[in-house]
């Protein structure tokens, strides 16, 4: 047959397809989470979370060295505190013996050049386990920000190089932007969960935490999973308030949530792989279902197609080696 036209020409070997490849995900571009745990020598596997494990900071920084190796150079980091710690306000999120805040200062003292990313939330620290201040059932916005400002400034003194407020509150990013700016914080950078959705994938993060609301749900500010114009008020305000990200979360149901902020903003994107679709992949592995390694790599590159600058995701130091 006369072909002018044969795209399988561009496929015909392992070496033409590496020529042609559209998108390549790259360790120097993924960020891996790292759970936190006051104490001293423990490692323990989270159940839900096959490979990940919290860690107390001298192991933490085991692990960090060890990701180092493998190039990963960004970590976001996650506390589970103790419940006689958790009070109403999160007062222990800004309290000088918060292991979380040593952690940061133990991590940039060995570490220098690595960017340490946190969570600005109040969840982990809320006996109510809300990301907001909780009042007669209510989550009450403004009063939660003046928290979210004492959390965010000591994590600042602590040495963290980007912030990721995961609260979803209004005005949250230009309330912050202000608390870093008027303490000489100009450098610290702002990582929005700009579209983060009401998601049924968050399960075994919770797990490792144990930051599950004690009561109702989140839906009164994390966004409806139905909605897609939201995503764009979101980031227009975001943006507006000084944000130096946009985050999507989760990432393989919402491809064309990080599509639409791709293409109509031009600030990083990030894309957070988040715990259940990671560990969906880690169970059907196991059963032998699936080829875990051919397919997370498949969904961290759709993830990258779909337009994503960079990825959070619980594979990283496990693509790291695969690379390595």
């Amino acid at each position: 047959m006369k072909l002018i036209r044969r795209p399988r020409r561009n496929r015909i070997s392992p070496a033409v397809r590496s020529l042609v490849r559209e998108n390549e995900v790259r360790v120097d571009k993924l960020i891996f989470p790292v759970f936190l745990i006051d104490g001293v020598n423990k490692k323990e596997e989270i159940k839900s979370m096959p490979g990940i494990y919290r860690f107390t900071i001298d192991q933490a920084l085991i692990e960090i060295e060890e990701c180092y190796n493998l190039n990963l150079r960004t970590f976001i980091l996650f506390p589970a505190v103790d419940d006689k710690l958790k009070d109403s306000t999160a007062s222990y999120s800004y309290n000088s013996a918060n292991f979380y805040l040593k952690a940061i200062r133990e991590i940039k003292n060995k570490f220098p050049d690595v960017t340490v990313v946190t969570d600005v939330a109040m969840d982990p620290y809320n006996s109510d386990g809300h990301d907001g201040l909780v009042r007669d059932g209510k989550i009450i916005n403004d009063e939660t920000l003046v928290i979210l400002g004492k959390m965010t400034l000591a994590q600042a003194e602590a040495g963290a190089d980007i912030m990721g407020p995961s609260d979803m509150m209004d005005g949250r990013v230009g309330y912050l932007r202000d608390v870093l700016d008027e303490a000489g914080f100009t450098d610290v950078g702002i990582m929005a969960y700009t579209a983060k959705y009401a998601s049924s994938f968050y399960g075994p993060f919770r797990d490792a935490l144990d930051s599950a609301p004690k009561s109702g749900d989140k839906k009164t500010y994390q966004m409806d999973f139905a909605n897609k114009r939201d995503a764009i008020i979101e980031a227009e305000l975001d943006i507006f308030e000084g944000a130096d990200y946009l985050m999507v979360k989760p990432a393989l149901a919402y491809l064309d949530i990080i599509q639409l902020l791709k293409q109509s903003f031009d600030i990083p994107i990030v894309a957070y792989n988040v715990s259940g679709e990671y560990s969906m992949v880690k169970a059907a592995a196991e059963k032998g279902w699936l080829d875990g390694e051919k397919v997370m790599n498949e969904i961290l590159v759709s993830i990258k197609r779909a337009g994503a600058d960079i990825i959070i995701t619980y594979a990283a130091k496990e693509f790291a080696k695969m690379l390595k």
